[in-house]
């Protein structure tokens, strides 16, 4: 591999991660906090996609104006999720955990359903005026649809971070996440933290999505794949950690994009879960769990 090509790799290998972490985050949050897995995390995401994707193609708003209505209607999306899917749940299940996987799995596969009737099995591309531009460093090529959505990614992932450490709702979050039956004596009120973290992981997912459809294609069934990077990023970065998320992202960015230049694409799972194991062995609580 030549040098311009290895730092080609490093460089998009940063860029394609920090998109990652922003699909991830919410995911890790939910898991965190609330002690649920949302397999249906990706599906939503590919909800923003689709969102994203429409915007363009019949009003011609770009991926970053999308923002301003993908963001409200996956927070009270989730939030709506919450209170009429989740919340019902546990009450009647003493093991939400276990419950959610097969709850969040239906709900999984309804959603591509409905997004199959509606938008069809065609792939769908978001192209805008940037997607085959590129900047130039030397012999090392930017491409600009990854700037973008790289940005967008970092500004989130900052966004939550100062949310969950700097106010109040952020931090009474952390405490229910801590240590929920002392979060509740505290004077807590578990249920709207929850609800509000839920939101906000919904919201993360659409522009995760958002960020996904300037690099790939989409199709109702995409969200397949998503849920493998998911999952790698949040058990690598530590459950409920944004910083171990953000980190975790930008490593496995980087795994794809040097394995991608050197071995065959049909490889790359291989390598990636097997570095994957060896860094578990290592730290069984992820890169910045406790």
């Amino acid at each position: 591999m030549s040098m311009n090509l290895f730092i080609q790799s490093i460089i998009s290998g940063l860029l394609l991660g920090g998109v990652f972490a922003v699909l991830a985050i919410g995911f890790s949050l939910i898991l965190g906090i609330a002690r649920v897995v949302n397999l249906s995390h990706p599906v939503f995401a590919l909800v923003g996609s689709y969102i994203t994707y429409w915007l363009l193609a019949l009003y011609g708003w770009d991926p970053l104006l999308s923002l301003v209505v993908v963001v409200p209607a996956l927070f009270l999306l989730g939030i709506g999720f919450q209170r009429t899917v989740i919340r019902e749940t546990a009450r009647r299940i003493r093991d939400i955990t276990s419950a959610s996987l097969v709850l969040t799995f239906g709900i999984t596969i309804i959603v591509e359903n409905l997004l199959l009737i509606i938008c069809k099995a065609t792939p769908r591309l978001v192209t805008t005026s940037y997607s085959s531009k590129s900047f130039f460093l030397g012999g090392v090529a930017l491409p600009v649809n990854l700037l973008v959505g790289f940005s967008i990614s970092a500004v989130t992932v900052a966004a939550i971070y100062l949310f969950f450490h700097h106010t109040f709702l952020g931090k009474a979050a952390r405490a229910v996440w801590q240590d929920r039956d002392g979060a509740v004596l505290m004077g807590i009120n578990v249920s709207r933290v929850t609800a509000a973290t839920y939101g906000i992981s919904f919201a993360t997912a659409g522009v995760g999505g958002a960020c996904m459809s300037l690099v790939y294609s989409i199709e109702p069934s995409t969200h397949w794949a998503w849920i493998t990077l998911v999952f790698a990023i949040v058990i690598v970065g530590g459950v409920g950690s944004i910083a171990g998320t953000a980190l975790a992202s930008l490593m496995i960015g980087l795994i794809i994009s040097i394995s991608s230049a050197l071995i065959p694409l049909t490889w790359i799972n291989l390598v990636l879960f097997g570095i994957i194991i060896v860094l578990l062995l290592v730290r069984p609580t992820g890169l910045v769990g406790h």
